[in-house]
């Protein structure tokens, strides 16, 4: 399989280019978002609990999602490979999705960082909070605290990728397409190698 971790602060374009890249290169689309917001409407008690998390602009717990990725993998072993979009979020994810993805014999093989100033991600959070309805993103304090924990808990996972030479920084801002060359240069010099 070739796995692709497309990564960067909440607004940067990640699901919008995960849909260009699973087009192109057909992979399969792991969306932590997806998955936890999909609980979260079902009105579980699950649901209830990640809705309080997500509505105030936390992460939820590792144990609750790494059950989540792991299923959808393992039942998707049969895939060319998986794009993960908003996993990992943690340098602890990284380390588990590394030793869960090496029992089936797979590793991550870029990890791609969309990289877009501060402001234009507050801009594209409130007009998507607008647009979509998204709780998670109405609010501008809850937007900022939502990059806040991105910057002090998940920008470190781009260090643990460094360390296995996966990580590849893509300029998030300008026009959908010119953002999406710049992922299919990089996603075509990986798979090169592959």
């Amino acid at each position: 399989m070739f796995n692709v971790i497309i990564f960067g602060p909440p607004g940067s374009g990640k699901g919008t280019q995960s849909a260009r890249i699973i087009e192109k290169y057909k992979l399969k689309h792991l969306s932590t978002g997806d998955l936890l917001r999909a609980e979260k409407k079902s009105g579980s008690e699950l649901g209830k609990e990640i809705a309080s998390l997500i509505d105030n602009g936390q992460l939820v717990p590792d144990e609750m999602v790494q059950k989540m990725v792991e299923a959808t993998v393992l039942n998707g072993t049969q895939n060319v490979g998986f794009i993960f979009d908003g996993f990992p979020r943690t340098a602890n994810q990284a380390k588990w999705l590394r030793e869960m993805l090496q029992k089936i014999d797979s590793k991550v093989n870029v990890l791609l960082n969309l990289e877009v100033e501060e402001e234009e991600l507050k801009k594209r959070l409130m007009e998507r909070g607008i647009a979509d309805g998204r709780d998670d993103d109405k609010s501008r304090s809850v937007v900022e605290t939502r990059l806040k924990v991105y910057h002090s808990q998940t920008e470190p996972v781009i260090d643990y990728y460094k360390q296995f030479k996966k990580y590849q920084r893509i300029d998030g801002m300008g026009s959908l397409d010119d953002v999406f060359k710049r992922i299919c240069i990089s996603i075509d010099s990986k798979m090169e190698s592959f």
